[in-house]
């Protein structure tokens, strides 16, 4: 007979020395310090590191430190608009979150309802695509779901390199549950992946499928993406993608303690640690210790890294492997154009009408965020001309003539990251009182609507 084993004593250090998470105000003048010391842990930085990025903070310094068993982290952070963190509220959920409270120590969920980002979304069905990108694609897809009385409640969509991801909630329009006839499914999987496969040309393939997990929907665009960066032969840019300067990622081997020293230099913009730190855990590395710093409009990163095996990059293939993924990961969510911030009631198919009327106008979608929060639709689309050239004016107030009738419309210039992320989130606030509201993300859209009402 085998002895037993209490399931619970690996959590049992955790539990006798909980995670602390202090928030100071006063150690410096223009940014809030968020302090973390926990037992360490596969993949603690990364959850850290997702819970500030849910609520749009961006980091703008960073010590790390997790040798051996014990987790030290050092962050200063800034709000959507530049300054401190001083909403009770949003300081009260980073305590709960990273504290002796978090799900850093394992929990049962008896949540009756499922969560997105930071918001409770109700009884749903995820949607994961992945395939070509073409002009009208999006407006295809809802097209398709609206045919299938399918209601999108939320959704995120990316685009690089002519490829799409893209994750989609739904639920059924008469009822209002999770659509999970299998034969209806099946329905709905045939005709999207018909739409994702476009010309059959890509050798990277297509992919819709649903799924059951609770993985954050950023992180699960970054794995949808990744296995397409693995298998990329062509690096060239699709029409209408602009890089304006290629992020720099270098990776040497420290021989004195057996690290791999990854360094980045790029534009910085928010969220830009946490889709570094995603990208290498998905890669199944741990990073160890980390330094990183704002260089005027530059963000420079230094992460010393190991394989969770405890090697490190040895040959020329893998350390080219890792900085290509890297340099996809940073690009992804660099936008240039113009972004439509959409408000309004919301009603079966207006996903399907607004992307037709952008389809309509000559304009490609090349990132989007969708949710529906107390019955109103709040969207955003960063769109450009697919063609490269910059999107005529003309036609921006063209859309608006369309659907300002219905819905509260608007219209941003995505300005170039040359500005550092407080400067033009400033820059932003003031531009109209729609723009005060940062609907980029999951967590900066629900917590400003919501007032942090509906934090986990």
């Amino acid at each position: 007979m085998r002895p037993y084993f209490d399931p619970e004593y690996e959590n049992f250090n955790q539990r006798i020395n909980p995670p602390r998470v202090c928030i100071d105000n006063l150690a410096c003048d223009d940014c809030t310090l968020v302090k973390v010391d926990s037992m360490n842990k596969t993949g603690i930085l990364l959850e850290v590191v997702q819970v500030l990025s849910d609520l749009d903070l961006t980091i703008s310094k960073a010590y790390i430190t997790s040798d051996g068993g014990w987790f030290m982290d050092v962050f200063h952070v800034t709000d959507p608009s530049g300054r401190k963190v001083t909403d009770q509220k949003t300081i009260d959920y980073i305590e709960k979150a990273l504290g002796p409270e978090s799900n850093i120590l394992p929990k049962r969920d008896t949540s009756p309802l499922k969560s997105v980002g930071m918001h409770f979304i109700g009884d749903h069905t995820a949607i994961e695509l992945l395939g070509t990108d073409r002009p009208g694609l999006l407006s295809d897809i809802f097209a398709v779901l609206k045919d299938s009385d399918c209601n999108v409640i939320a959704a995120e969509v990316w685009t690089h390199r002519m490829r799409v991801a893209c994750v989609v909630y739904v639920n059924d329009v008469g009822s209002g549950k999770a659509v999970d006839d299998p034969n209806r499914l099946g329905k709905i999987e045939e005709q999207l992946n018909n739409l994702l496969r476009g010309q059959g040309n890509d050798s990277r393939g297509v992919r819709a499928n649903f799924s059951m997990g609770s993985t954050p929907v950023d992180r699960r665009l970054h794995q949808l993406m990744l296995s397409d960066v693995e298998t990329e032969t062509d690096p060239t840019v699709g029409p209408g993608e602009v890089i304006d300067v290629k992020p720099v990622v270098t990776i040497e081997r420290c021989e004195e303690k057996a690290y791999s020293v990854v360094n980045v230099k790029c534009k910085d913009r928010p969220k830009l640690l946490f889709d570094i730190v995603c990208t290498l855990t998905d890669m199944e590395f741990v990073v160890f210790h980390a330094s990183v710093t704002s260089d005027g409009s530059y963000g420079l990163q230094e992460l010393f890294i190991r394989r969770k095996d405890g090697g490190t990059l040895d040959s020329k293939d893998e350390v080219e492997k890792v900085i290509k993924c890297l340099e996809a990961a940073i690009l992804r969510r660099v936008s240039e154009g113009f972004s439509l911030e959409l408000c309004g009631e919301d009603r079966v198919g207006l996903l399907s009408d607004l992307t037709r009327v952008l389809r309509e106008h000559g304009l490609t979608v090349a990132r989007a965020d969708v949710a529906t929060v107390g019955g109103q639709a709040m969207n955003v689309f960063y769109v450009r001309d697919p063609s490269g050239k910059p999107v005529n004016p003309t036609t921006i107030d063209a859309v608006r003539k369309e659907v300002g009738q219905t819905i509260m419309l608007s219209v941003k210039n995505v300005p170039s990251n040359s500005a550092t992320p407080s400067k033009v989130a400033r820059q932003q606030a003031a531009s109209t009182s729609l723009a005060k509201s940062n609907f980029f993300s999951f967590g900066g859209l629900f917590g400003k609507i919501l007032s942090g009402s509906n934090m986990l």
